[in-house]
């Protein structure tokens, strides 16, 4: 069984997992988290309506009821397991994984996810030790769920006003496909799509925005058009990115500093901002935590302080962020992935949402004669590598290594070591980390020169070269 990873089950079909595990899944995830009905949404991968019915038969097996809520973008899911009071929830998807891929996304109360070393990980060793699936004397009922349409209305509070924009979208066949266009129209003179049929097969590309060439049908479609953005969601609409009006990628961490407009000062049309705004006249120094994972740039923090941001750095992926937001009552946040987590979202992610927030601030700022790219251009102050993969056995015994170098030559002024490592000296900063979903070390730099930058990744590569 290889599809238990640290934040849910994934792997190819069939391969990494089957309809067999599917079903202990199903069967043992109602007793594990102490729930009598369970919330279950899926995508259309080919693979989807067969793990659907073995999830199915193995919650219901168990005893417990299943609200099935149908096609959903994962979201969705989070949203109405905290919204409807469930205990327990499964979205079916593999995200931004190539076609052959599926998984089980799995939630708890208050949509708070279950990762490996919070539940998953149990039910995987009950599986490999063969504990017994006997059915219930009575059999749970499939309950059809539709929440929709009262999705899409809690939506519809952050929907501005984006009538001065050109708008180029890319749905990559995904599930954003299933809801967008109820949010933000069809498509118009000023509002474009492509790839926006729902296929699982993903036929144009692949539906992960971070690989490069799985966005060179936007940005050809903003230079077309002379579209004022570019977005483009991932397959299970949890992720979105970003093109600016160049045609140029934006890294996603530099978002998290622009949500600050709409949180920290309110700038935007929609219901929501209007709300915010009346909480800032009330606490005009009203300071908020802000999320941000362990690659993100320094600019982020740097650009949110005057705002009132305060930055909290944490581990990589939701069943890391969510609690952390969480935890410390967070308002908003983000990571290098293009995840966007809010408190007034059960302190979970959504591409959908977050892409109508910066619409909406990107709207207002045009009307002040500023650009989208001007806007990154105040955020962006350093040299950035970007994520380079490194494929090694020995992944902790190469962390030591580059660590231990660098700190041989300077000192670092702030050191983290909860997800790899990330040190910080006076002109740059490095974070290197195991993988939790692939077999690679990752290593990240930034620097305040492109030769800086150069050199330190040089002299990582040559020492993970030679280990």
């Amino acid at each position: 069984m290889g599809a238990f990873h640290a934040y849910d089950i994934r792997g190819v079909y069939n391969h990494d997992f089957d309809k067999e595990t599917v079903y202990k899944v199903g069967y043992f995830l109602p007793g594990l988290l102490g729930a009598d009905r369970v919330l279950v949404g899926r995508d259309v991968r080919e693979s989807s309506p067969e793990i659907h019915e073995y999830l199915l038969r193995g919650i219901t097996d168990a005893g417990a009821d299943v609200y099935d809520a149908g096609l959903a973008t994962t979201p969705m899911i989070y949203w109405g397991t905290a919204a409807k009071g469930f205990k327990a929830s499964v979205q079916i998807t593999a995200s931004h994984n190539p076609r052959e891929y599926n998984g089980l996304k799995v939630s708890r109360e208050n949509a708070l996810p279950v990762g490996y070393d919070t539940g998953l990980g149990t039910i995987e060793g009950w599986i490999r030790e063969g504990r017994g699936c006997e059915p219930a004397a009575v059999k749970g009922k499939v309950v059809e769920f539709d929440i929709k349409g009262e999705y899409l209305e809690f939506q519809k509070r952050y929907l501005g006003d984006y009538s001065n924009l050109n708008i180029g979208v890319d749905i990559s066949n995904g599930m954003a496909g299933l809801l967008v266009k109820d949010l933000l129209g069809e498509a118009s003179e000023r509002l474009h799509y492509i790839f926006d049929e729902l296929d699982g097969t993903f036929p144009n590309h692949e539906a992960n925005p971070l690989i490069p060439e799985n966005t060179e049908d936007l940005r050809r479609l903003v230079a077309e058009k002379k579209c004022d953005i570019g977005v483009i969601y991932d397959g299970d609409a949890d992720r979105v990115m970003f093109v600016d009006e160049n045609s140029r990628f934006v890294s996603p961490d530099l978002i998290i500093a622009l949500l600050g407009h709409f949180f920290l000062e309110a700038i935007g049309s929609s219901e929501a901002v209007k709300e915010r705004r009346k909480v800032l006249m009330e606490t005009p120094k009203l300071k908020a935590g802000v999320i941000q994972d362990i690659r993100s740039s320094k600019a982020v923090g740097e650009y949110l302080a005057p705002m009132g941001g305060e930055i909290r750095t944490w581990r990589v992926g939701r069943a890391f962020a969510a609690p952390k937001l969480r935890e410390f009552d967070g308002l908003f946040g983000g990571e290098l992935a293009g995840h966007y987590y809010f408190k007034d979202f059960f302190y979970s992610d959504s591409g959908i949402m977050a892409s109508l927030i910066v619409l909406d601030i990107v709207a207002q700022m045009k009307k002040r004669g500023a650009s989208f790219s001007f806007l990154i251009s105040q955020i962006e102050k350093y040299q950035n590598s970007g994520e380079i993969n490194f494929k090694i056995e020995d992944k902790k015994g190469a962390m030591d290594r580059v660590r231990d170098y660098f700190r041989s030559q300077e000192t670092p002024t702030l050191s983290m070591d909860f997800d790899g490592y990330r040190e910080e000296f006076p002109d740059w900063w490095y974070n290197i980390r195991p993988s939790n979903t692939e077999p690679y070390l990752r290593f990240l730099c930034e620097a305040t020169s492109k030769e800086l930058l150069d050199e330190k990744v040089a002299k990582v590569k040559e020492i993970i070269e030679k280990f």
